[in-house]
């Protein structure tokens, strides 16, 4: 995973972006991660329905919020506080669908994963995201990730 083409931005740059702009692009991080993840692990066989079934299943507020509390013994106190940020944020909108804590918890995921992405560390960006597949992937949500 490279950064994204011609874009040229500092840390600093990154780090001055709103929370909610960071989400927007670590959404698309993840949602390209799990998709990319299920289509390589799939075989031939499988069909694209099931595909867009499964990633549905890990890139909904619900999946992120379970996701992000697992994470967090994982993450280093910049990563939680890139956390916090993103799920403290006021959304600019009333909420339709998802629970409002799930979806603010999912909000800071995908700051944490845009700034990742924006910043160009791209291999804790990997490490989080291969966590964070094993664990949506996950039916019971019992056990504490490895750290990483």
């Amino acid at each position: 995973m490279e950064r994204g083409g011609s874009l040229k931005l500092s840390e600093a740059q990154v780090r001055e972006m709103s929370p909610l702009n960071l989400a927007y692009v670590g959404d698309a991080v993840w949602e390209l991660h799990v998709r990319s993840e299920l289509a390589a692990g799939g075989g031939a066989c499988v069909r694209v329905i099931a595909l867009h079934s499964a990633a549905e299943e890990m890139v909904n507020a619900e999946a992120q919020s379970r996701i992000v509390h697992l994470l967090e013994n994982c993450l280093s106190r910049e990563e939680r506080d890139l956390v916090r940020r993103g799920r403290n944020v006021k959304p600019g909108h009333a909420f339709r669908g998802p629970d409002p804590i799930d979806y603010r918890y999912a909000t800071g995921f995908e700051a944490l994963l845009g700034y990742m992405y924006l910043s160009g560390k791209t291999e804790r960006l990997r490490q989080i995201m291969d966590e964070a597949m094993v664990l949506a992937q996950r039916k019971d949500g019992v056990e504490e990730p490895a750290n990483g």
